[in-house]
Order: structure tokens, then C-alpha cells, then sequence
């Protein structure tokens, strides 16, 4: 089991703080545990998902000290990525060793707000207390090539669905390359499946058909609009891979891995592969755990993987503000305390004991006192943060109803627009058709009249011309030349004596 410098440990537990679930492990076997609790021989690790912090390459000067490299890549950070000075970001790094540069060492920059970080492990540190590792979730992929999981190098690109969000990270040559969250998540998938639908259907129902339904067998009404979708992701997912490809002079990506956080039978790997032209594989790999048949979320099996890799096989790269204090014998008040109470039982041998209840009484009054100033400013500074957030709720939801009205007065504008787009150049379209042939036939245009009837939209045309057969060999010729387009109709052709004119009153019905 992996040790650090001040606990050893003897099992690992997993938190999964947006699934709310806690796996440990026991020999290869992982469990789900219902009722976490706090172990003090239990290592705990846990992952920030890819949107939950921003990434960056930097480089920074090789004259630069140890010691003070991390003051040179804070300020490099704050600058490069526009950070407010006002707040503190927890800043972790990892150092790229594959460049040739004689002058700058390159890192990868992970920044996260670590009010952020307390907000998403509230829940879990209130259970278990502490968190020994936070590790950016796509560095767990390196434990595939720790553990030989996946034996070739190259160029690998790794997609993972997840219900809040959704990643891809790409490695070269075993060692990480590149991270972007994808706005792909199963929430926001949903969202946009019902734009294309153009309902609003359950997010139960969408995961319900995602992992049940085969496109390729299903008859679902659900189906095209899957199939757009998936489409469009990829398209964005082959746009990422370009800018990759371009900005780490690349000549291409020799294999991708796709997965989800639950199981789907839909095989997206053949579809990725149709979509980018490049071999892809499920994201499903054998770890040596066994889960009874149950399908397990691969990042929480990456997770106690990670935990037990040597190491130097590791990122150092973690988040957590929860750590653990050192050992008693370690900490600078416990050295204090056994060296008076040394002291004393050397100087008062005898009346020690007497002593010793008097002075643990008093110890225990200080203590109790002091835990209780802790939990009472917390109890003070709580209420008045959840003031501020009820405070915060009411705008947001009067600003939500505000921004619901102007969205609902903008989509019947934009409904009128398209109506005004769509019908009116469509009108003028056919006429000029029609107009077209009349010119050809030397036939002159009285009046014009369209109206619309049960879905019928009709033309009426009132017709002049100086013989009645230009008016036949009109209607024969654009009955041959419309066929399918339209349906044409002329019951009778008069002759006016006055103008020495024939007139006829021709219906143009559109199919």
C-alpha cells in the first residue's frame, strides 16, 4: 500500500464528489461503500473534474532557483491567464522533460479557485474528514501507461462523458499533452437533443434510451435526432484535434479512447471512428477489478489505481485542502507538551500524579474552550453566508423570469422574421417563374391575387391576350414544363369586342 512521509496506510478509499460515491478496495476487488467514515489507515483520494479548474502551458527561465520557481510560475500565471490579483488560486504544476530549449524549463499549469474545491468536497470531507490527494481527472490517465494497461506509445486521445462534464486529454508518448472540457456533458446533451427534437423530454428518459438503445437496431422516433447529435460532437471534437494537431506540430492522432460514465450499448467508438477517421476504442479497460457484473464508473477505478502507483509513476499534481496534521510526536505543540511533562515527572516525581489531574483538567478547559470560540465564529460566519446566498437566490430567480420574458418576446420576433423570409421571397419566387413565361408567350397580366385555404396556397391570374390560342399553348406549356410543382387550372377564355381582347382567369395551385 502507498506511504507518504508521515502515514502509511492500509486500505484506499475513492470519493466521486459528483456521483456521490465512495468505492474502496480490498485485494482486486472494488466495492461501493454506502456509509463512509473516517479511518485513519485509509487512504482517501479524489479527482476535479476538467471544468472545475483552467490549464495552461508556460515557460519559465532555467536561471530561476528551486525555491523560487514557484513564485515565477504564480506571477507567470496571474499574467498569462488574466487572474483577478485579488484573490488566491491554488496553483499546481507538472514539468514537460521532452523539449530541446537550452534557455526556459515548459510546465503545465492546473489553476482552481479553492472556494470552488470546498464547495465540491464539502460533502465528502464532513464524511471522512480528510483528502489526501485531489488530482486533476485527466491526470489519472496516466496510470494506464504505469501499469502497462496500455503497452504502445504514439499520440492518444482520450473522450469521457460524464454527467456534469464532459473531457478530452490528449498524451504523447505516455506523458500529458493537452485537456479541454467539452460543453458535451449528458446535462447539457440533453439540452441540446431537445433543441433538435424541438421538445423537451425527461433527462431520465434521454439516459434511459442512451443506455438501452442501440442506434443501429432501434425504430425510436429518437433516433435521427441522436444521430445529428453525436454528429455535431464529433465535429467539435474534430476541430479540437486540428487546433492540437497545429499548435504542438503534429502530423496526427494514432488512436483514441471514448467512454461514459455509465454503460450504453451503442457502440460510440464505431461512430467516433466513422466520424474522425482515426481508430478508436471503448473506454472500457481491464483493471483487475471485479464488480459482480456492475457497471463501474472507469474514473473511479482509475482513482485506486492511481492510489497505489509508486511515486515517482505520479503527477505531482493535488489539490486538496483537507490534509491530514502531522503525528502528534511531529507537531511543534506536541514536542512542547512532552518536553514540559518530562520536565515535570523529573522535578516533581512524587507528587506527579496529583499534578498530572489538575494540569489534564486544565488542559481539557483550554481546549474545550478554544474548539468552542472555533465553532462558534464558524457557526456566526455560516448563517451570515447562507443570508448572503438566500440574498443572492431572489435576484437570480427575479433576473431568471426577467430573461425568460425576453426570451419568449424574442422567439415570436424571430418567428414573424422567418415567417417574413421564408413566405414572402417564396411568393416572389414563383411569380417570377410564371411572369417569365408569360413574357415568353406575349401574354399581358390584368391582376394578380394568392390566398391560402386548409394548407392550399393558389395564384390567380387574370390573363389578356390578342388571340385565344396564346393562352392554350401557355397553359399546355406550363402544365409539361410545372408538372409536380404546380397544378394549373383554366375553365373558360373570353372575348371582349370593345378591346378586341381574350381574357381568362387562370388558377395556379401549389403542390
Amino acid at each position: 500500500m502507498n506511504q507518504d512521509a508521515q502515514h502509511s496506510f492500509t486500505s484506499v478509499i475513492s470519493v466521486n464528489p459528483y456521483t456521490d460515491k465512495y468505492l474502496s478496495s480490498m485485494a482486486s476487488f472494488l466495492s461501493e461503500t454506502t456509509s463512509p467514515q473516517y479511518d485513519k489507515n485509509q487512504f482517501a483520494i479524489s479527482h476535479l473534474n476538467a471544468n472545475g479548474f483552467m490549464t495552461s502551458k508556460i515557460s519559465i527561465s532555467k536561471n530561476i532557483p528551486e525555491e523560487d520557481l514557484y513564485d515565477a510560475i504564480s506571477n507567470k500565471v496571474y499574467d498569462d491567464l488574466s487572474l483577478d490579483q485579488a484573490l488566491t488560486y491554488q496553483i499546481q504544476y507538472i514539468e514537460t522533460f521532452n523539449n530541446l530549449d537550452e534557455k526556459d524549463r515548459f510546465f503545465h499549469v492546473f489553476v482552481a479557485d479553492p472556494s470552488t474545491i470546498n464547495d465540491v468536497y464539502a460533502d465528502a470531507v464532513e464524511a471522512i474528514k480528510y483528502i489526501d490527494v485531489i488530482i486533476p481527472t485527466p491526470l489519472l490517465l496516466k496510470s494506464l501507461y504505469a501499469k502497462d494497461i496500455i503497452e504502445d506509445g504514439g499520440l492518444h486521445c482520450f473522450i469521457y462523458f460524464q454527467k456534469d462534464d464532459t473531457f478530452l486529454t490528449v498524451y504523447n508518448e505516455k506523458e500529458f499533452l493537452f485537456t479541454k472540457s467539452l460543453n458535451y456533458s449528458f446535462v447539457q446533451m440533453h439540452e441540446r437533443f431537445c433543441e433538435l427534437y424541438g421538445e423537451r423530454i425527461e433527462y431520465e428518459e434521454f439516459v434511459s434510451f442512451v443506455s438501452r438503445e442501440n442506434l443501429k437496431e432501434t425504430s425510436s422516433e429518437y433516433k435521427e435526432y441522436f444521430i445529428k447529435l453525436y454528429k455535431e460532437i464529433f465535429a467539435n471534437t474534430n476541430s479540437i484535434l486540428t487546433y492540437v494537431k497545429r499548435v504542438f506540430d503534429i502530423e496526427k492522432i494514432d488512436h483514441i479512447y471514448i467512454g461514459t460514465q455509465f454503460s450504453t450499448v451503442t457502440k460510440l467508438d464505431e461512430i467516433a471512428e466513422v466520424e474522425l477517421n482515426v481508430k478508436t476504442s471503448n473506454f472500457d479497460f481491464d483493471y483487475g477489478f471485479d464488480s459482480d457484473g456492475t457497471y463501474i464508473d472507469q474514473i473511479d477505478s482509475l482513482m485506486q489505481i492511481y492510489a497505489i502507483l509508486p511515486n515517482e509513476d505520479k503527477y505531482e499534481c493535488n489539490f486538496t485542502n483537507f490534509v491530514r496534521p502531522p503525528k502528534f510526536t511531529q507537531r511543534e505543540s506536541g514536542k512542547l507538551i512532552m518536553l514540559t511533562a518530562a520536565s515535570f515527572i523529573i522535578a516533581f516525581i512524587y507528587p506527579v500524579s496529583y499534578w498530572m489531574i489538575t494540569y489534564a483538567q486544565t488542559f481539557q478547559y483550554q481546549s474545550l474552550s478554544q474548539e468552542y470560540i472555533e465553532v462558534h465564529n464558524q457557526k456566526i460566519t455560516r448563517e451570515a453566508t447562507i443570508k448572503n446566498r438566500e440574498t443572492d437566490k431572489e435576484k437570480i430567480i427575479a433576473l431568471l423570469n426577467k430573461e425568460n420574458k425576453e426570451y419568449r418576446d424574442k422567439k415570436n420576433t424571430l418567428i414573424k422574421i422567418h415567417d417574413v423570409k421564408v413566405n414572402y421571397p417564396m411568393k416572389a419566387k414563383h411569380l417570377a417563374l410564371l411572369t417569365k413565361d408569360l413574357n415568353n408567350y406575349n401574354i399581358g397580366l390584368e391582376s394578380l391575387t394568392y390566398s391560402e385555404a386548409n394548407n392550399s396556397k393558389t395564384f390567380q391570374l387574370s390573363l389578356l391576350a390578342s388571340n385565344d390560342r396564346k393562352i392554350t399553348l401557355l397553359l399546355e406549356h406550363l402544365t409539361k414544363k410545372h408538372e409536380g410543382k404546380f397544378n394549373f387550372s383554366l375553365e373558360k377564355i373570353f372575348y371582349n369586342e370593345e378591346s378586341t381582347y381574350y381574357s381568362s382567369e387562370l388558377k395556379v395551385k401549389l403542390l
